[in-house]
């Protein structure tokens, strides 16, 4: 995702420099700075952060990093865009939270991508333009070729994959969910089950999630919004069909970066006028987006283990993020 990050921005956002490619492996940095006209490679973040040719930075390293770089980015007074999640522990995200605030100014922008998918964005339009009525449902599924790793659990798939339908379906209902249960099948073989969480808002709505890592047959997202005189539902985007021996056939992605590329775009041009003007963007993700995920995440590991519906407990939303 870095890599894509940094094609991004220097094909697709005019006015933005390509500083630095910063990676624990400088061969794969001075590869990706050469092809996009990098100014300089590093492989310590903490000084590129620091160094003053340096306006904002994108993380895209592993999850772990997210904070301390978050951390890092707000102690120089730098925005950064960090891809999700800002933590999967909550408390660390309530850490970042505070931080920023004690800065006086927005600085973290996340990753969650899926709200500006046209998709998505067209689906909170007709909720809000009141065409579906009063919304009753949401269902989500969230499929995936294979596993990312052989040690892939279905707790993994709640706090890895299922950020993104948490966070996307709070920004189209505008709600705050209340409880999850969360469920597996049985597979006949040793690889990781689909999860399916059932979730309450506390606005009343049902919402359904499967998350499916080993589905085999191709990247597939979709969702679903039943209101109460209507319903509107994503399409999966398919540039082509072949015809051919008495059948017809379209291509799935083989992962998020071509069903999400334009949603990217879309995102980074928003961080770069957050960068530009200082105003967060209306539709962004903030630290306290990520929070919520990583709350409701962590109630659904709760929910798989114990079989049981397990409460979202969330601590009140700072004033700052209103």
């Amino acid at each position: 995702m870095g890599a894509d990050h940094a094609k991004i921005i220097a094909e697709d956002l005019p006015g933005a420099q390509l500083q630095i490619v910063c990676d624990m492996d400088v061969a794969r940095a001075q590869g990706l700075a050469d092809r996009y006209g990098a100014v300089d490679v590093a492989i310590h973040p903490d000084s590129v952060i620091a160094r003053d040719d340096v306006d904002a930075v994108i993380v895209a390293s592993p999850d772990f990093t997210h904070t301390p770089l978050s951390l890092a980015c707000i102690k120089a007074g730098k925005r950064v865009l960090c891809e999700k999640p800002l933590s999967q522990l909550p408390d660390e995200c309530l850490a970042v939270m505070a931080a920023e605030q004690a800065s006086g100014a927005k600085h973290v922008m996340l990753g969650f991508m899926r709200r500006y998918d046209q998709s998505y964005i067209e689906m909170k339009q007709a909720l809000v333009g009141g065409t579906l009525g009063r919304a009753l449902m949401m269902h989500n599924f969230h499929r995936n070729v294979e596993t990312p790793a052989a040690d892939f659990t279905g707790a993994m798939a709640i706090t890895n994959s299922a950020p993104h339908e948490f966070d996307v379906v709070r920004h189209v209902l505008g709600t705050e969910y209340a409880s999850i249960t969360a469920f597996q099948p049985q597979r006949s073989d040793a690889l990781v089950a689909p999860v399916i969480m059932v979730l309450e808002t506390t606005d009343g709505h049902l919402v359904t999630i499967e998350i499916n890592n080993n589905a085999a047959y191709g990247y597939d997202v979709r969702g679903e919004l039943v209101g109460e005189s209507g319903t509107i539902a994503t399409n999966t985007v398919a540039y082509s069909r072949t015809d051919m021996k008495l059948s017809s056939s379209t291509r799935y992605e083989t992962d998020w970066r071509g069903r999400y590329h334009a949603a990217y775009v879309r995102q980074n041009r928003d961080f770069q006028a957050f960068v530009e003007t200082g105003k967060f963007p209306d539709i962004a993700s903030d630290c306290w987006d990520g929070y919520c995920a990583a709350t409701v995440a962590q109630a659904g590991v709760e929910a798989l283990v114990s079989g049981m519906k397990t409460q979202v407990e969330m601590a009140p939303k700072p004033e700052f993020y209103a």
